[in-house]
C-alpha cells in the first residue's frame, strides 16, 4: 500500500518520462510515415505526448520481424520451464515499476490513482505470473490405441498472435492477453487502443529486462482503421485476439475470412443483469454492489452491472438503498488517492454518455441520482453517476452498451419473467443473482445465458476461472486454463510400432 498523497502523484506527474513510440525488435522507432497523434489526459486536458500513429507498413515490419523470431525458435522452442522463469521476472517487473504504471494509467485514461496501482497492475501482474507459472504444468495426451500403435496428441504454439486491446483496462486486458500468448510460446504484437497507449509502450521495454528476446513481443499504436486493420488482414498473423465493441469484433471476424482463416478470439459488449430478488439475504449489501457494479470504473467496463432488476415486492424500498450507496461513488480527481470516481476517457466517450443520459429523458424514464456533467472547471471529462428508474427493456438505455455510469431500473415479478428480461439482449457477458434460496439461485443461473455468473455478490472469480461471453459477447475466454486453448494448435501424431 503507497503512502503517497495527491500532491506526492501530482509532483511526479510533472517529471514523468512519457515514451510514445512504437516498439519493434527491442527498440523503440518511428513510424514508418512518421505520422503521430496527440495524446491528451481526460484528467485535465493536459498534452501527455505526441504518439506514434502506425499504419500498414508498420505492421508488415512487425509481423515479419514477429514471424522470423518465432520461426528462429528462441522463445517458441524455449522449455517451458524457461519461459516461465522469465515471465515470474516480467511479473516482477511490473511490480516494481507498478507506481509508475499506475501514474501512467490514470493520466492516460482517467481512472482513480488507487484503483489503477492496487487493481489493474496488481492484476496484471498476476495474470503474467499465473501464466507462467501454469506452462509448465500443463500435460499433453497420449491416445487409447492398440499394442503396436502410439497416439499423440500435442499443443504446439499457434505462431504469431496480433492482440488488439481496449482503452478501459488497458494494462490488465494487454496481460491477460500476453500471459498465455507469450507462455506457450507465441511471438504476440500489441496494438493498444488509442485512446489509452501508454503502459503497453512502456511494458514492451520491460519485457526486454525479463529476458523476453527482441521481436517476441512487439507494440504498434495506433488507429484501427489503420494498423489494426492491417494486422487483421495480414496472411501471416496466425492468431487475432480482441476485446473491445461488437461492432468491431463483428468486422475482425470479416477480417479474418478475407485474409487466412486467421483464429479470431473476441471478448465484446455487455448489458449485464443485475437480478435482486425478494428474498435476497441482505438487502444493503445488494444495494452497494449494485451501486458499485455501474460506477466502478466510471462504468467504462463491459461487465458493469447496468441493468438492475429488481422484484418489485422490495422495489420501492431497494432503489433508494441503491441511490444511498451511490452517493459514496462520485467524481473526483483521479490523483486523489481518495478518489474512486475518476473522469471518462475521453470527451467524445463523456458526449456519448451524456447523449444516453438525455435518451432516458427522451424515453421517459425517471431520473432518480446523478445524470450531470460536473468538475467542468477542470479540463476534465467528469459524468455523475446516474440511475434512471421506471425502466423498460425497449428502452435505449437498457438495450444499447453505454460504457458509462447510467443504471437502468427494472421491475419483475417472477423468476420466469427476470430470466426473460435478463435474457431478452444481443449480449451475454455476465449476470448477479441475489437470493437466500439455494435451489432459486442455481437454476437462475442455469438459466441465464451468460458467461459468468455472480451469486450473492457482483464481480466475482480469479485468474482460475474462464473470462467471456455468450452471444454477441464474443467467443474467447480470458484468464485459466481454458485461455491456452486459444494460443495453441492441438496435433495427432499416429505412430506405427
Amino acid at each position: 500500500m503507497t503512502s503517497l498523497t495527491r500532491a506526492d502523484w501530482e509532483q511526479r506527474a510533472k517529471t514523468l518520462n512519457i515514451e510514445g513510440r512504437a516498439f519493434i525488435h527491442g527498440e523503440y522507432c518511428a513510424a514508418q510515415s512518421g505520422a503521430t497523434f496527440e495524446c491528451i489526459s481526460p484528467v485535465d486536458g493536459r498534452l501527455l505526448a505526441q504518439v506514434v500513429s502506425c499504419d500498414a507498413a508498420d505492421a508488415e515490419i512487425a509481423v515479419r520481424d514477429a514471424r522470423a523470431t518465432f520461426d528462429a525458435g528462441v522463445w517458441s522452442r524455449l522449455a517451458p520451464a524457461k519461459r516461465k522463469r522469465v515471465m515470474i521476472r516480467f511479473a516482477e517487473l511490473l511490480e516494481q515499476h507498478g507506481e509508475e504504471l499506475a501514474l501512467l494509467e490514470t493520466l492516460d485514461m482517467g481512472k482513480p490513482i488507487g484503483d489503477s496501482l492496487h487493481i489493474d497492475v496488481a492484476s496484471a501482474a498476476n495474470a503474467i505470473r499465473w501464466s507462467g507459472e501454469a506452462i509448465d504444468k500443463i500435460y499433453d495426451e497420449v491416445a487409447a490405441t492398440a499394442h503396436d500403435e502410439l497416439g499423440l496428441v500435442t499443443r504446439e504454439p499457434i505462431g504469431v498472435v496480433a492482440a488488439i486491446v481496449p482503452w478501459n483496462f488497458p494494462l490488465l486486458m494487454s496481460c491477460w492477453k500476453l500471459g498465455p500468448a507469450l507462455a506457450t510460446g507465441n511471438s504476440v504484437i500489441l496494438k493498444p487502443s488509442e485512446k489509452s497507449p501508454l503502459t503497453a509502450i512502456r511494458i514492451a521495454r520491460l519485457a526486454i529486462e525479463a529476458g523476453i528476446p527482441a521481436g517476441v513481443f512487439n507494440v504498434l499504436p495506433g488507429f484501427g482503421h489503420t494498423v489494426g486493420k492491417a494486422l487483421a488482414l495480414h496472411m501471416d498473423v496466425d492468431t487475432l485476439v480482441f476485446t473491445g465493441s461488437t461492432k468491431i469484433a463483428k468486422q475482425l471476424m470479416v477480417y479474418a475470412g478475407e485474409s487466412n482463416m486467421k483464429r479470431v478470439w473476441l471478448e465484446a459488449g455487455g448489458k449485464s443483469p443485475n437480478i435482486v430478488f425478494a428474498d435476497a439475504p441482505d438487502l444493503e449489501a445488494a444495494a452497494a454492489a449494485a451501486a458499485g457494479a455501474i460506477a466502478f470504473n466510471q462504468g467504462e467496463v463491459c461487465t458493469a452491472g447496468s441493468r438492475l432488476l429488481v422484484e418489485n415486492s422490495i422495489k420501492e424500498r431497494f432503489v433508494p438503498l441503491v441511490v444511498e450507496a451511490l452517493k459514496t461513488w462520485q467524481p473526483g480527481n483521479p490523483l486523489d488517492p481518495a478518489t474512486n470516481v475518476g473522469a471518462l476517457v475521453d470527451t467524445t466517450q463523456m458526449n456519448n454518455v451524456l447523449g444516453y443520459i438525455q435518451a432516458g429523458h427522451d424515453d421517459g424514464a425517471k431520473l432518480v441520482a446523478g445524470g450531470k456533467r460536473v468538475l467542468e472547471e477542470t479540463g476534465g471529462t467528469y459524468v455523475e453517476p446516474t440511475i434512471f428508474d421506471g425502466v423498460d427493456n425497449a428502452m435505449r438505455i437498457a438495450k444499447e452498451e453505454i460504457f458509462g455510469p447510467v443504471l437502468s431500473v427494472i421491475g419483475f415479478d417472477t423468476v420466469e419473467e427476470a430470466v426473460a428480461i435478463a435474457n431478452d439482449t444481443v449480449y451475454g457477458l455476465a449476470a448477479a443473482v441475489w437470493t437466500s434460496n439455494l435451489s432459486k439461485a442455481h437454476l437462475t443461473a442455469k438459466a441465464l445465458r451468460a458467461g459468468s455468473v455472480w451469486v450473492n455478490q457482483y464481480d466475482g472469480g480469479d485468474m482460475t476461472a474462464p473470462f467471456g461471453g455468450f452471444k454477441q459477447s464474443g467467443n474467447g475466454r480470458d484468464k485459466s486454463l481454458h485461455a491456452f486453448d486459444k494460443y495453441t494448435e492441438l496435433k495427432a501424431t499416429w505412430i506405427k510400432l
